[in-house]
């Protein structure tokens, strides 16, 4: 493999075109890769992702990382349309890390995130598919020497309508692959579309329930050894000292070398370097977060939300407003870290050598982690291989920009000088950080006699999970990281006075995006708030809404749809009541009602929740409705019980016993409805989230009267008598 690294990519596979007697597109254009990586989507979008073989194999390289989403089927779908290929005869192959597959919107790098697979690839995928087709309709034509009009793809053949003659791709692919390929092609209309828009079966599922599906955990490379890093149990702790006379010790232990993360027990099996780990005696520097805890932040935070912030919308004169309205109504909400939680905890395996290296690792920053390992091994990125694998989940955790299971995992490999592969245990995952921030919000809002909103004040309190990134240029402005105010800022309701202001408090808690990033709290308190600002009014909480949404349409009638789907307002089983939310990210239009129960005992049960989207227009019906299921049970695992909390600068939760998951036998009944829409196509991989603890919330309230202002739900006391 370290042969392939002195070659360039394109020429590599321009190689592979030549022996295989079969048909690359993309890769074997004359213009340089630099020039390639300067163009726009819609400029580059036919290249370096389609190979066709004589077999009639059509693979599809993917430049996003497949961690349960989908786009391992999506994509090809995109691909297929245009093509006209079968998919059943589709293969699919990560993407390497070149220019060619850099992300559409984000810039000079490759990576899968922001629930933007399908809208970044739209044009892009399409027009790939389109070229080939292009180039196989005229190798088809020249050999029947007939014109390019009188031919058409479908199932994998160029058919000629006239004659009803045909011929396979993998027939044509030797002649069209001497083909120029056309600087850009005309793109099917929607209602000419036969595979984008129908329910299509996931291309990835047979060798995930097969066991033949490798995922980062499962890579293997030779003679590589496995390691376990000892890190800090206090976020920017130091090692004092430690002794590793017992951790040698272990049988199967190789090693152990200390490394800026911590110090790394390195051995021939998991089981060793593990019992390894915990042979070692280790003293440590807690350093300045070694009295961080969860209870005084709460306070310093409250103490904060009473204090004007940095200005992210001011509309009107809010406080004034405010000061007259007939009723006024403040409330504090709170929501606490969380942990991402992926079910395949992170891993990287690195086979560092003098002349390259590579990697094995799920990954969703694929540009960013070569990068770092290159600086961290000293060698050029072209000379850092990094092979995506399958993700266990992602959930954002695997997008870092610090790079961090990736770097450690090269300065292990650097100093031991062989191929070695990190895993973290459950518990290095859950104490290990990069949560999603801890917030606390103040929010007032001013009705008139009416009833009706006329002044509204929101103050949030929480870290940026921007600042210090290498994306704070551009997101970070005037003091205000926008993934701190989304949802929060953009609130489509029709008030006329608004001020939303942020603190963004310097807390030495790493940090990141989590499914749905700033969303997943401002939904909670947002679409809380407003249900109590209905209930203070006297009106249904589904009517308060929808009189507040008639300069946004497309909330209204995802509104609409979900109430009416549900029944809203028809009678229900004893004990239970409906909850609703509304909420837009990430482009796409979702509102959720949730029908819930509290018990005597004060567990809360969600027996069934109706959720409608508008997520533009749709590629594969099946995946957005199970991306909303995925979303609603991880949004519930959360609300339900999801918390990070700090006692003497320590994370105090450690595995799933004290961070649970919701349990099978709890999962409420979901139904999925899609509006139909011409509009572009938007994500669907995280919106699912932000409005489903809002809607739990507000069930609760409808069955109990109990307003519930911080998550998790089960730290507000339930219980009866």
């Amino acid at each position: 493999m370290s042969g392939i690294i002195n070659m360039s990519r394109r020429d590599f596979l321009k190689t592979g075109a030549a022996l295989g007697g079969g048909l690359i597109l993309g890769f074997s254009l004359s213009e340089p890769a630099r020039a390639i990586a300067k163009k726009s989507a819609a400029e580059f979008a036919p290249n370096a992702f389609i190979r066709i073989g004589k077999d009639n194999i059509v693979t599809i390289i993917v430049n996003k990382s497949e961690m349960g989403q989908g786009v391992y089927t999506s994509l090809p779908m995109l691909v297929a349309e245009e093509l006209g290929c079968d998919l059943s005869k589709v293969r699919i192959e990560s993407a390497p890390v070149a220019p060619e597959y850099n992300h559409t919107e984000w810039g000079p790098f490759q990576g899968t995130g922001g629930s933007s697979s399908i809208r970044s690839t739209w044009v892009q995928f399409r027009k790939a598919g389109a070229s080939a087709r292009t180039m196989l309709i005229t190798a088809a034509s020249d050999t029947w020497k007939v014109a390019p009009s009188e031919c058409r793809s479908e199932k994998g053949f160029v058919i000629n309508d006239r004659t009803k003659k045909k011929l396979s791709f993998g027939s044509l692919a030797e002649k069209a692959s001497h083909l120029e390929p056309p600087r850009d092609v005309p793109l099917k209309e929607p209602k000419e579309f036969k595979v984008i828009g129908k329910p299509t079966k996931r291309l990835d599922t047979p060798e995930k329930v097969n066991g033949k599906a490798i995922f980062g955990i499962d890579a293997k490379a030779a003679g590589a050894l496995t390691a376990l890093i000892a890190r800090p149990p206090v976020f920017g702790g130091k090692i004092k000292s430690f002794n590793d006379e017992k951790a040698r010790k272990v049988p199967g232990v190789k090693d152990v070398v200390q490394i800026p993360s911590g110090i790394a027990v390195v051995a021939r099996d998991f089981w060793s370097a593990y019992k390894g780990r915990e042979a070692l005696e280790t003293r440590w520097d807690d350093g300045e977060n070694a009295s961080l805890s969860t209870k005084k932040m709460r306070l310093e935070y409250a103490k904060l939300s009473k204090t004007q912030g940095a200005t992210a919308r001011k509309e009107g004169e809010a406080l004034q407003e405010f000061t007259k309205a007939s009723k006024q109504i403040t409330a504090e909400y709170e929501v606490p870290y969380l942990a991402h939680a992926a079910m395949e905890t992170l891993n990287c395996l690195v086979d560092l050598r003098d002349d390259g290296c590579d990697i094995w690792t799920g990954t969703q920053f694929q540009t960013v982690d070569r990068d770092a390992a290159a600086a961290i091994a000293g060698l050029k990125p072209e000379k850092v291989r990094l092979h995506t694998m399958l993700l266990g989940g992602g959930f954002g955790r695997r997008a870092n920009p610090a790079s961090d299971f990736v770097g450690e995992a090269v300065h292990v490999a650097k100093a031991i000088k062989k191929p070695v592969k990190v895993i973290w245990t459950r518990e290095d995952d859950i104490k290990g950080g990069y949560y999603r921030p801890m917030w606390y919000d103040r929010i007032s809002a001013g009705l008139d006699d009416k009833g009706n909103p006329i002044a509204w004040m929101h103050t949030i309190v929480g870290q940026s999970i921007i600042t210090g990134t290498p994306f704070e240029q551009m997101l970070v402005m005037h003091g205000i990281d926008e993934t701190s105010v989304e949802g929060a800022k953009d609130i489509p309701y029709n008030i006329p006075n608004i001020f939303v202001d942020l603190h963004s408090p310097r807390i030495k808690v790493p940090v990141l995006w989590w499914r749905s990033v700033g969303h997943s709290h401002t939904a909670f308190v947002v679409e809380s708030f407003i249900d109590e600002l209905a209930h203070a009014a006297g009106k249904d909480p589904y009517e308060f809404r929808r009189m507040l949404l008639n300069s946004h349409p497309r909330h209204k009638a995802v509104l609409e749809l979900a109430a009416g789907k549900a029944g809203w307002g028809s009678p229900l089983p004893a004990g239970r009541a409906q909850g609703i939310a509304l909420h837009k990210s990430f482009g796409s239009f979702i509102a959720q009602v949730a029908e819930a129960s509290v018990e005597k005992s004060g567990r809360v049960r969600v027996h069934k929740v109706v959720c409608a989207i508008d997520c533009g227009r749709v590629v594969n019906p099946a995946i957005i409705e199970a991306q909303m299921e995925s979303g609603i049970v991880f949004g519930i695992s959360a609300a339900l019980f999801g918390a990070i909390t700090f006692k003497d600068g320590k994370v105090e939760q450690s595995n799933f016993h004290d961070y649970p998951m919701l349990r099978m036998k709890d999962m409420p009944r979901v139904e999925v409805h899609i509006a139909k829409s011409e509009e572009s196509p938007q994500g669907v991989g995280e919106p699912g989230v932000p409005p489903i603890a809002p809607a739990v919330c507000n069930a609760i309230f409808a069955a109990t009267g109990k307003r519930i202002r911080r998550l998790p739900i089960a730290a507000n006391g339930l219980e009866e008598g």
